[in-house]
């Protein structure tokens, strides 16, 4: 019997946490929008700034991506929306065709309680 490899990614807009159950430690990856990234684009205009917000988010989206097509099952999970929109980012490229994803809400969390959350959700 094939053993399924899963993740856990607890997000937000600034930095995900990829769990692996199996695994001690945690990968972070961060955004790039920063606040000087932001300020500076501000001064070019508030168009200017959605667009950097879009193109930053995007990069952020495709790292966690790459690292999301290496597993058979997926829990995304976190505060905001970046979970649904990385949902849809996701939807939308058949690469993830193979992936189950799954998404639930869930507030801010320790690091136990994050790594807690993904045992229970693949256990179950």
């Amino acid at each position: 019997m094939k053993s399924n490899k899963n993740l856990g990614v607890w997000m937000d807009y600034s930095s995900a946490d990829l769990i692996n159950p199996h695994q001690d430690a945690n990968q972070i990856i961060r955004s790039k929008f920063s606040p000087a990234i932001k300020e500076e684009a501000l001064k070019k205009g508030e168009k200017h700034l959605h667009h950097k917000e879009q193109q930053v988010q995007e990069t952020y989206f495709k790292e966690i991506a790459g690292k999301i097509l290496e597993y058979d099952q997926v829990l995304l999970f976190g505060p905001t929306n970046a979970k649904t929109e990385l949902l849809h980012y996701l939807n939308g490229d058949t690469h993830f065709k193979h992936v189950k994803i799954a998404v639930e809400s869930a507030d801010k969390m320790t690091e136990n309680e994050k790594r807690a959350f993904v045992k229970k959700h693949f256990n179950a």
